[in-house]
């Protein structure tokens, strides 16, 4: 397994496992391919990530900047992250948010939010942070790592890509 940077050639694969990979998910509106190619062309994908095996496209994690309220700068949000079905629950995923935290801890990042599973994310180190808030998500679900000892406090909104829906 190599965990790499995107290639322009890596598009359309990363395309087709985000649709499977987010197909039959409740809790998802099947909008993620969108997102992905959205942050793209606004050029807000500032890491994306590929977990490749045999020259097939197994996974994919995307980390775009977002914004605090208070002006704190280097935050970025996870996600989407997608592998394949069939190979879910394999450590593919581990393997792509380790390799992303790391990289943007190397490019001089502060930190990385989300909204996602708790039961999932805290084994990379996310926790509830109070003083970080995204309106109409549920604090539970909105999840912080800090780089560093201070945490930021405010408002958090993710890149307007993250709206689109086609």
């Amino acid at each position: 397994m190599i965990i790499r940077s995107e290639t322009t050639a890596d598009i359309e694969a990363i395309t087709q496992v985000t649709v499977a990979a987010f197909m039959h998910l409740e809790i998802s509106n099947q909008t993620e391919h969108y997102i992905i190619h959205a942050l793209r062309k606004a050029g807000a994908l500032s890491l994306s990530l590929v977990a490749e095996t045999k020259g097939n496209i197994m996974g994919h994690v995307a980390f775009s900047p977002v914004t605090i309220s208070d002006g704190t700068k280097g935050w970025y949000g996870l996600g989407p992250v997608s592998v394949i079905p069939g190979s879910q629950k394999a450590g593919i995923g581990t393997l792509l948010i380790n390799e992303g935290l790391s990289r943007l801890k190397q490019m001089g990042g502060n930190g990385c939010v989300l909204v996602g599973d708790p039961g999932y994310y805290r084994r990379f180190g996310f926790t509830n942070v109070p003083a970080l808030v995204y309106k109409g998500i549920p604090q539970e679900f909105f999840m912080a790592l800090p780089f560093n000892d201070t945490p930021p406090q405010g408002i958090v909104s993710f890149h307007d890509g993250f709206l689109a829906e086609s």
